[in-house]
């Protein structure tokens, strides 16, 4: 049989993942160029060869997405395969047309083709959309479990977007540690929170690598919690699989890749946000959890903010600065630090459009949806330097900054500033405790 020739079409994430599990070291297989698309500056570089494996001497090459007519008609690739997430099933099927135009078939790997068997019991958290509550959903499970007295080790969604080489296997225990790795303010946002509360998360690129290294961890290691990321499905089998969904952008769990999969998976859906979404729009998630999993268990869950100075909203004209993925391809428009300039009584929201630079300018154009809000960007320096000087221009009394860290750590803010947070509160019963006590038993 001759050997396929494949291009991966993905996003530095689950590209790399389908990749390492599935066709590095499969000899039926060719896989002549990644294409990347979401993330900035990761096109142009090569997935090197020291993780490419032995059929890959010379690693594999990274085509801006934008190329990939051009990329089948100059490899003759017989497929294209696409590994990226939480995108509308719209946009999958355009792109899947590209490529039969082009010449070649259009495919997906599943979750029995990706994910990697644990020696540990594996607790899987993900959304049906990037910005549901998914990370404070995690962080709620390792707290409860922790509490039973339970050693998890966290291991997230990859977002390696630095020196790949260096981010095979990465291990956060520390604050320091997330300047050891170069982190990038996505990265951080998704670290920091679990080591606030005392466990270890692991992250990089080769994931059987990194559950190797979690399950031997030397602070110990009891359960496996993975930390998924956008809407994608979890690289590792699951015991227990809990999904969340958003009643603030109904129906979207069934109309985006892969997040229809994460709610069909799922053995917990978490229907968040409730105290903040219409009635209506709540129904209408309850409807879509019956139609496509009925066996489910259901929490109904609020997202409560905590603002750390009042003082420095009530009558200030602020600056909300919101977390960046959310809102540019999770789609929202509107997020806790929306909410904690409404209730605390801001006399007005400053749209910073005008005011953005560099490449938060570009984001604007590319996600005008956005609004008047300033995501906080920072997949490099360049970003982070964007970030502060865009916020320095903007003319307002206060900024607010609704990130999950703590932005003041990474860059200056020449304006008075105050966080807010956002934890998990469940509604009524079954909770999480119901939900993790049986599993534990």
């Amino acid at each position: 049989m001759a050997t396929k020739k494949i291009i991966i079409i993905g996003a530095a994430g689950r590209d790399f993942h389908n990749f390492n599990v599935y066709y590095r070291d499969n000899p039926d297989y060719n896989v002549v160029a990644f294409t990347a698309a979401q993330i900035p500056d990761i096109a142009g570089r090569k997935y090197p060869a020291s993780l490419a494996g032995k059929l890959y001497p010379e690693g594999i090459p990274i085509h801006e997405e934008r190329e990939l007519e051009d990329l089948i008609k100059k490899t003759d690739a017989d497929a294209c395969v696409f590994s990226y997430s939480d995108v509308p099933y719209s946009y999958v099927m355009s792109l899947g047309a590209r490529v039969n135009t082009a010449g070649a078939a259009f495919t997906m790997l599943g979750h029995k083709n990706t994910t990697i068997k644990s020696t540990k019991p594996v607790i899987a958290v993900g959304a049906v959309r990037t910005g549901c509550g998914k990370s404070q959903t995690s962080r709620k499970i390792a707290e409860i479990l922790m509490a039973h007295g339970k050693k998890v080790i966290a291991i997230r969604h990859p977002m390696p977007y630095g020196d790949l080489e260096a981010q095979k296997v990465q291990r956060f225990a520390t604050i320091e540690d997330l300047k050891k790795h170069n982190c990038t303010i996505e990265e951080m946002e998704e670290y920091e929170p679990h080591i606030e509360r005392g466990n270890v998360i692991y992250a990089g690129v080769d994931y059987e690598a990194i559950l190797r290294a979690a399950e031997n961890d030397p602070d110990g290691c009891d359960i496996i919690l993975w930390d998924g990321g956008n809407n994608d499905f979890p690289f590792y089998e699951t015991d227990l699989m809990v999904s969340v969904t958003d009643p603030h952008r109904p129906g979207h769990e069934l109309g985006y890749y892969p997040g229809e999969v994460t709610l069909r998976l799922a053995d917990v859906v978490v229907i968040n946000k409730i105290d903040s979404a219409d009635y209506e729009n709540i129904l209408k998630v309850r409807e879509s959890i019956e139609k496509v999993n009925p066996t489910a268990v259901v929490v109904d869950a609020a997202s409560t903010i905590s603002v750390e100075k009042p003082e420095v909203i009530k009558g200030k004209r602020v600056l909300v600065v919101e977390d960046g993925p959310t809102l540019t391809h999770g789609e929202m428009k509107i997020g806790a630090g929306i909410v904690a300039a409404k209730r605390f009584g801001a006399a007005e929201i400053i749209d910073p459009r005008e005011h953005a630079v560099g490449k938060l300018a570009d984001t604007y154009k590319t996600y005008p949806h956005i609004g008047n809000l300033l995501p906080a960007m920072g997949y490099g320096e360049e970003q982070m330097r964007d970030l502060a000087a865009t916020i320095d221009k903007v003319d307002c009394d206060s900024v607010i900054i609704a990130t999950p860290i703590d932005l003041e750590r990474v860059i200056k803010i020449n304006k008075p500033t105050t966080r807010v947070e956002y934890e998990l509160q469940e509604i009524g019963h079954p909770d999480m405790e119901d939900v993790l006590k049986d599993f534990i038993k």
